[in-house]
């Protein structure tokens, strides 16, 4: 039997996690671990190797050497497609592995781990089309005497740069993408969430990638993070977290003018028309705060509705948000799991306080619940009588705190959902299509949904407008997002000569 196929809680002793180089794990006599407390029970389940700018660069020069020898990069499209395949099944074979430390490593609910695990394997057989179809353009328009060609490349090493919230399927939404397009890469997961892109590297080895192509160096953001924004042999940086970090990868990618890909922060609203399916709406605005225990860049943490049903809507939402099954992240009936850590989550608690020194209030929620011991679970908190200038509406969270908001008019709508620096996503609710699409097109969000939340799937792209980031991820746009695009220009026939 499979040691994972009855989950039931942490380990007995905590998985010692080393670093990936070149095809091998690596380890040092003198290496320094870091221990990973976990959300759900308040003990070690892991310890991290902590890297340091030496790992780094040894990473980077085994990506560089192998990118270079063009094993990967000058593989055919049709190769790289059956590596990426199966890589997808070996995912789906270990998917009681690697949701099991998602689960002990992030706090989430197995069910919500088990899923992403599953739809991470769904971004490699997407991407396995990609590698065979990516392609330029012809100009057959200069005349007889030129032929134009546009090619993509591979851009050659990527620096990865990975957040702790959703540490496998952020993970999905770039790997394969950067690999279809032929580049090597270095990888930094959180340290507090690193089992399963280390797992990764066993599960591309045994697909047939390349010694070299994918590495992994973990440890913490100050060096090892810090060390891949300034290498200067690595050409793209791809970082997903925090603003105020992104604008930190930003000033380093300065030392060899490296293309950044950026996915970052949001404050994003859920608006609901009065005309929308109010349970429906309730459903999916509790849903989208809930989803991860709101430690989601997309959460719908803003609600802005229509002023005529604010209270009834209020009503609906506080009944649903009470009917959320909070618990121990192995029970398969849990639907929210724990807080990622004991400082993020006296960090959602300063801000409830914020909110009512401010002015508003506690409709619902806000409190501790005892549900393991060890454990950091927090019931989701709906504030009411928030103005949109408040910090509470403007500042990012990063967990289960709902500002309501309301507002008349459809412009007034869009006003408030466009006060924001940020424009990640947001969502509408409204049976009028015609007031949907007119909204979508007016409200800044890089991805958005009209009567739902929170869904889609690898063939459309991630990322957002303003301080949420720059560049996209996933879809066709994620895999151009690693080329580089170069002109050619041919001859032909007998030249024209300049010096007669």
């Amino acid at each position: 039997m499979n040691e994972f196929s009855r989950l039931s809680g942490p380990p007995q002793q905590p998985k010692r996690l080393g670093l990936f180089i070149n095809g091998q794990y690596t380890e040092r006599a003198n290496m320094e671990y870091l221990p990973r407390s976990s959300p759900g029970y308040g003990v070690d389940v892991s310890e991290v190797a902590l890297g340091t700018v030496d790992d780094v660069n040894d990473a980077v020069a085994a990506a560089r050497g192998v990118f270079e020898r063009g094993s990967w990069s000058r593989m055919p499209g049709a190769d790289r497609a059956r590596i990426l395949v199966k890589a997808a099944y070996l995912i789906r074979e270990r998917a009681e592995e690697l949701a099991y430390w998602e689960t002990l490593e992030a706090g989430k609910p197995i069910s919500q781990a088990r899923a992403e695990i599953n739809d991470g394997a769904g971004h490699y057989e997407y991407c396995a089309g990609l590698a065979q179809t990516l392609h330029g353009q012809t100009f057959n328009t200069y005349g007889d005497d030129l032929f134009g060609l546009v090619i993509r490349e591979p851009v050659g090493v990527v620096g990865l740069i990975n957040p702790w919230n959703f540490p496998f399927i952020v993970l999905s939404e770039r790997i394969p993408y950067i690999l279809a397009s032929g580049n090597s890469v270095v990888v930094k997961p959180s340290e507090m969430t690193s089992y399963t892109t280390l797992a990764l590297a066993d599960i591309l080895r045994e697909a047939g990638l390349p010694d070299g192509v994918y590495n992994v160096v973990t440890g913490t953001g100050p060096v090892v993070g810090q060390a891949l924004a300034e290498h200067r042999d690595i050409d793209v940086i791809s970082f997903t977290g925090s603003t105020r970090t992104g604008e930190a990868i930003v000033r380093a990618s300065t030392t060899n003018f490296k293309k950044t890909s950026l996915e970052l922060g949001g404050k994003n609203p859920q608006i609901v028309f009065a005309d929308s399916d109010l349970e429906d709406a309730a459903d999916g605005v509790a849903f989208g705060l809930c989803f991860n225990a709101g430690q989601c860049c997309v959460s719908g943490s803003r609600l802005v509705v229509e002023e005529k049903v604010h209270d009834e809507f209020v009503a609906l939402l506080a009944e649903k948000l009470k009917r959320v099954r909070i618990g121990d992240s192995f029970d398969e009936a849990s639907q929210m799991g724990a807080v990622v850590s004991t400082q993020h989550r006296d960090k959602i608690e300063s801000y409830l306080t914020l909110a009512q020194e401010e002015g508003g209030q506690i409709a619902f929620g806000g409190e501790r619940l005892n549900i393991t011991e060890g454990g950091r679970f927090l019931r989701p908190a709906l504030l009411v009588g928030i103005k949109n200038n408040m910090r509470v509406a403007q500042e990012e969270i990063f967990g289960p705190v709902l500002s309501a908001l309301t507002f008349r008019t459809e412009d007034e709508a869009v006003q408030i959902a466009n006060d924001s620096p940020y424009g990640l996503a947001a969502s509408i609710w409204t049976k009028n299509i015609d007031k949907a699409l007119g909204m979508i097109r007016r409200v800044n969000g890089g991805r958005t949904w009209i009567n739902t939340t929170i869904a889609g799937g690898p063939g459309q792209p991630l990322g957002g407008y303003r301080q949420s980031g720059v560049g996209r991820e996933a879809g066709l746009t994620g895999v151009e997002e690693y080329t580089e695009v170069k002109s050619v220009h041919v001859g032909i026939g007998k030249r024209n000569h300049w010096i007669s």
